[in-house]
């Protein structure tokens, strides 16, 4: 049964991350970096000093452009920096590295243009509170008639917190990471649901289930509190340990760019499977580039509509340091990592690549490394649970025409999903994760094109403004 289910799973996920979608989010991407002409790039030194002023300069708005930007951050960066990318190498090569740094370079413009968006036409709810993202812009800003789509939009995104990033894919990598250090050969195990977990598994569920039922209960201004400490200090952490493998392995580093490039294009594939390997390569990167930078999916949004900014495309520039931040810089330095180590090829999944690429890579002892892994992974993790379960209860809450209880009663159907995310597979746990995310990116994406031209002359608007300063 389950590996029916399994099989069936798999056949929908290629339907949903074949070529049309990998085509629809690269087009996207180079379609808005042209009529955008490279903002991404030519403006990324005044994005980078607009974080450092932290911004509150709105009427409307519920915290800084920075805590927006945490709490973007702390959904974005997850498993998918650390297991995603590793994922990603093991199915598709080195070379998906490089097509995730296409798609997020790409995709850095899209980032700017949906927050850009969202600021524009969020709303503000009967009592006080900020509501806006992806539903709001394509109800407002395509208007009334593409209200479906809307919630189209708003169901998926339900799904992907309950189903897809925000619970399964984190908890089973926290767990993962836990066991793996903890009891690595299952040798204390515990009989759940037909099945033997070690108990590092089911204690580590339990204390995550209970950390998260804390801050989420609390609503957005805990959830922006924790992320504004968490993300800041895991990145930094994360980022170092990296970088110490790579200083330690620089001489390594042209050949594994070269590797990476070389499999990108299926130059090591063998004779008459170079075109196969270079799709496999590029479904495998983008559809993981997405997943951890979450650029055109839509849910980035809709924590940038709560920030306290007067213009738009100043928060588009805010949010758009997201993708730069999770791809260009944290995907980067996992996956150079399992690349000069060659964990990539040994046979392994999941986390494992990972720990295995930082216990080669780092001059320290094998439970060092592993424990350092493992507290990033932890903390990567459980902030992307939080920031998801308010992306999806922001969605539930446009669902249901604003019903405040029925969004409550949700919290504990997602911390249901924490509790149970532990004993669900890992070759699932990912597949319905990816289904979810290619069904939310298609509304997403549609709008964020139809409405171009408002980005455009947004964009115009804010930039003439600077000029006169």
């Amino acid at each position: 049964m389950l590996e029916a289910i399994s099989n069936v799973l798999t056949t929908v996920d290629d339907l949903v991350w074949g070529i049309p979608l990998i085509v629809l989010i690269l087009s996207a991407g180079i379609f808005l970096t042209i009529r955008l002409k490279g903002l991404q790039i030519m403006k990324l030194p005044h994005a980078i000093r607009l974080i450092r002023a932290n911004e509150k300069s709105g009427e409307h708005g519920e915290v800084s452009s920075f805590a927006a930007l945490c709490t973007a951050l702390s959904a974005t960066i997850g498993t998918g920096n650390i297991v995603g990318v590793a994922t990603a190498l093991v199915a598709g090569g080195p070379g998906a590295l490089l097509w995730m740094w296409i798609a997020a370079l790409l995709g850095t413009a899209t980032k700017y243009s949906e927050c850009l968006l969202a600021v524009k036409y969020r709303v503000v709810a009967e009592d006080g509170h900020i509501i806006g993202g992806p539903f709001y812009y394509i109800e407002k800003g395509m208007g009334e008639k593409w209200k479906w789509l809307a919630k189209i939009f708003a169901f998926f995104g339900v799904g992907v917190g309950l189903f897809g990033i925000g619970t399964f894919t984190q908890v089973n990598g926290i767990t993962s990471a836990v066991k793996n250090f903890f009891d690595p050969d299952s040798t204390t195990t515990i009989h759940l649901f037909g099945m033997d977990y070690s108990i590092a598994v089911v204690i580590a569920g339990i204390i995550l289930t209970i950390c998260v039922a804390l801050v989420i209960i609390g609503g957005l201004k805990r959830i922006s509190t924790v992320a504004s400490v968490i993300v800041p200090f895991m990145a930094v952490l994360y980022v170092v340990a990296a970088l110490v493998i790579l200083i330690c392995n620089i001489t390594k580093i042209p050949a594994a760019i070269v590797l990476i490039v070389q499999s990108a294009f299926g130059l090591k594939a063998a004779a008459g499977g170079m075109m196969g390997a270079m799709i496999v390569a590029m479904q495998k990167g983008i559809a993981r580039g997405i997943f951890s930078n979450e650029a055109g999916l839509g849910s980035a949004p809709i924590a940038a509509a709560a920030a306290q900014v007067q213009e738009p495309a100043k928060q588009g520039l805010v949010s758009m340091m997201g993708t730069i931040i999770d791809t260009l810089v944290i995907c980067t330095m996992t996956g150079l990592s399992i690349v000069i180590t060659g964990t990539w090829d040994m046979g392994l999944e999941g986390v494992v690549v990972t720990t295995k690429a930082f216990q080669l890579g780092l001059p320290l002892p094998d439970m060092v490394c592993s424990f350092i892994l493992m507290i990033c992974l932890i903390f990567f993790a459980f902030t992307t649970i939080l920031g998801w379960d308010y992306y999806s209860e922001k969605c539930l809450e446009y669902l249901s025409g604003g019903n405040m209880k029925l969004v409550k009663g949700y919290r504990w159907v997602y911390i249901l999903a924490i509790f149970i995310g532990p004993f669900m597979t890992v070759k699932a746990v990912w597949t319905i994760a990816d289904i979810f995310n290619g069904l939310m990116a298609i509304p997403n994406l549609i709008a964020v094109i139809a409405l171009s031209g408002v980005v455009v002359a947004e964009t115009k608007d804010y930039l003439d403004s600077l000029k006169k300063k």
